[in-house]
């Protein structure tokens, strides 16, 4: 990004959105195991989970702001769907992160456990879910998040406006200013441009 190089975007990416999965809606339930650090894209795909599982010592953020860009794979409206607004707006606005307790406590995962028993806590949900008609469960889904024929119609407005701004800020003199200053280990100078 630093060198204005464009993302090698496969097939899946191209029609699925951000790791083949932010913009396609399936009906199966998704669960996201979270050991580590989780900003940008990995709060996004946290956000686009169903479920989360986190271990103790995870972390969530959209730091996108620190860099000049902005969370493009559903964060900027995902984030404030998920949490109460004055606390996504403080973490969009600020780029701070939060620890897997707090998001425990505000609702962005389902459990915090210790970091060697992620992947088994996100399968004994996954069992849990398993256990029960899988076309009730689907439906279910479809239902709670309105999704029709892989799609949220809900969201298609903000995901125009999310191209539209991604593709403002990254023209952007601040745009290519944050990636490069990252790249360079030094503070970005915004020109507001």
């Amino acid at each position: 990004m630093a060198n204005r190089e464009p993302f090698a975007v496969g097939e899946r990416e191209r029609a699925w959105g951000f790791a083949g999965y932010v913009e396609h809606h399936i009906s199966k339930p998704t669960i996201a195991a979270v050991n580590g650090t989780a900003l940008g894209g990995g709060t996004e795909l946290t956000l686009a989970s169903d479920l989360a599982v986190a271990s103790e010592t995870a972390t969530f953020g959209l730091p996108e702001v620190k860099r000049g860009i902005l969370a493009a794979a559903g964060g900027a409206f995902r984030l404030g769907q998920q949490l109460p607004r004055k606390i996504a707006m403080e973490m969009m606005l600020t780029g701070e992160p939060i620890s897997a307790p707090r998001a425990l406590e505000l609702g962005l995962v389902n459990a915090v456990v210790p970091q060697a028993q992620v992947m088994d806590a996100a399968l004994k949900m996954a069992a849990r879910i398993t256990a029960n008609a899988p076309l009730a469960v689907q439906a279910s889904k479809r239902i709670a998040l309105g999704i029709q024929h892989g799609e949220i119609a809900s969201e298609a407005a903000a995901w125009a406006q999310t191209r539209a701004e991604i593709g403002t800020v990254m023209r952007s003199e601040d745009g290519r200013e944050g990636p490069r200053a990252f790249a360079e280990k030094r503070a970005p100078v915004w020109q507001g441009r």
